[in-house]
């Protein structure tokens, strides 16, 4: 099978980041993505996160800050994403501690995009047997 080229997606679109959209940002400290965000998606909230989120991006910076996850799991849609975005080849959060931690909230990853040139996304959903 090919591989697929997606250089030529927005990073909305590799987040599938939809205009009717909920999302909370939680530790994010990139002004450009909020300024993506606050033209596409219909409610954007900025450092607390709302109920029915359908997607809620949290950055991490230190592999302490992902016991967090499953509290926010809580405030995602039932076919919702959580997105954890963490700085690039830093011990303090590594892939495998954010796949743990993941896991260890009840999520599972399903996609890792390059978020920046700083910067990876990792995300998750709620498994399709938890929806409700």
């Amino acid at each position: 099978m090919a591989e697929k080229d997606y250089s030529h997606r927005t990073r909305l679109q590799k987040l599938g980041v939809k205009p009717g959209w909920r999302v909370s940002l939680v530790s994010i400290g990139d002004p450009a993505f909020v300024k993506e965000l606050r033209g596409a998606v219909a409610h954007l909230s900025i450092g607390r996160v709302v109920d029915e989120s359908d997607a809620i991006f949290f950055g991490a910076v230190d592999a302490k800050e992902l016991v967090r996850l499953a509290a926010l799991k809580k405030s995602m849609k039932p076919h919702g994403a959580l997105w954890v975005i963490r700085p690039k080849g830093r011990p303090e959060i590594s892939e495998r501690a954010v796949m743990e931690a993941g896991k260890a909230a009840g999520l599972v990853d399903v996609k890792v995009i390059s978020f920046s040139p700083t910067h990876t996304g990792e995300k998750f959903v709620i498994p399709v047997a938890q929806r409700r």
